[in-house]
């Protein structure tokens, strides 16, 4: 028996399909609505959340292998509050019942952004989270749920961590990592020099199975097929989509006045913004992730080409529309 979180997410959905593809019984909780894909029928689905410790201690029983992928995101200062509770409190909880239900192993998503934010150059899993790194809160919210994790690895639960970069993969582009593909679609012009690492979901959730099903445990895994600069992504959607390239380059004085301005509208009307000083310098910083840990611990494993993972999933989101 398989329980998962945040099965509604990008990663969760693409983890889901791939556990259905193999044959697994699954219980998935969800908050509002199930998905609609058709390995969505082969799911035990529960409503709640992870806040509630009494439904999770039940779901538990008899459970075997725990994937928590559920996570808040976001950049909005008035959402801080509920973002630790989830991230972090939640987490805890699912710890906790893990720990209570005698669960063989657990897969926690964590986040690079629990790695530190202002980093450039080569990132390992040896990097430590500090004060000095200025962290977004969302950056604070994964590391203290990774604590939680191994708090629990101290208790004796089997356990690894992984820290996806940006994850590519087809869900609602309107949030998250998937609107980089509606940004490409409707031809932002704008675009930055800065480097990131990026995944293809369908890896991510692939590279959690096989941990899952090894032998390790205690270890912490950086999730990244490549390092591509901003520019390259979006000209590589926006070719994949037959649209115009990005062409104007975002200067840092610009992106300190776009993310002050959207600081001003944010606070009038509670939407949360479009940039934030966060990812106004991340947006600018080169930050090269290594992977080569987890190759190293899976040798069989690869990734997909990024070339090839946007234009699958150019072809996706352009039938769609």
């Amino acid at each position: 028996m398989i329980f998962v979180t945040g099965g509604t997410g990008l990663l969760g959905g693409y983890l889901l399909e791939e556990l259905v593809a193999r044959n697994k019984k699954i219980t998935a909780i969800y908050r509002s609505a199930i998905p609609s894909g058709e390995y969505a029928k082969h799911i035990n689905w529960v409503k709640g959340d992870i806040l509630d410790t009494v439904l999770l201690q039940e779901i538990m029983q008899g459970v075997e292998e725990v994937y928590h992928c559920a996570g808040y995101v976001s950049f909005n200062p008035r959402k801080r509050k509920q973002m630790m509770q989830v991230n972090i409190t939640g987490t805890a909880n699912v710890v906790n019942a893990a720990l209570y239900a005698g669960v063989r192993k657990l897969v926690h998503v964590s986040s690079v952004a629990a790695l530190g934010r202002k980093r450039e150059g080569d990132i390992t899993e040896q990097a430590r989270w500090t004060e000095e790194n200025n962290n977004s809160n969302y950056g604070r919210s994964k590391f203290f749920s990774e604590l939680e994790v191994w708090r629990g690895i101290g208790e004796g639960l089997e356990a690894v961590i992984v820290n996806p970069v940006i994850i590519l993969g087809v869900g609602d582009w309107n949030e998250g990592s998937a609107a980089l593909f509606k940004n490409a679609w409707n031809e932002f012009p704008w675009y930055t020099e800065g480097v990131s690492g990026f995944v293809d979901a369908a890896d991510a959730a692939r590279a959690m199975i096989l941990l899952m099903e090894s032998d390790i445990k205690g270890e912490r895994f950086i999730i990244s097929a490549e390092n591509r600069s901003f520019r390259e992504v979006f000209s590589l959607m926006a070719e994949a989509f037959g649209k115009k390239a990005p062409h104007r380059k975002v200067r840092p004085y610009m992106a300190a006045l776009l993310w002050r301005l959207e600081k001003i509208k944010t606070f009038f009307t509670g939407i949360d913004p479009l940039l934030t000083k966060e990812t106004a310098d991340t947006g600018q910083r080169k930050v090269y992730f290594n992977n080569s840990k987890l190759r190293q611990f899976l040798p069989g494993f690869s990734y997909k080409a990024l070339n090839q993972t946007i234009e699958e999933y150019c072809l996706e989101y352009k039938n769609r529309q």
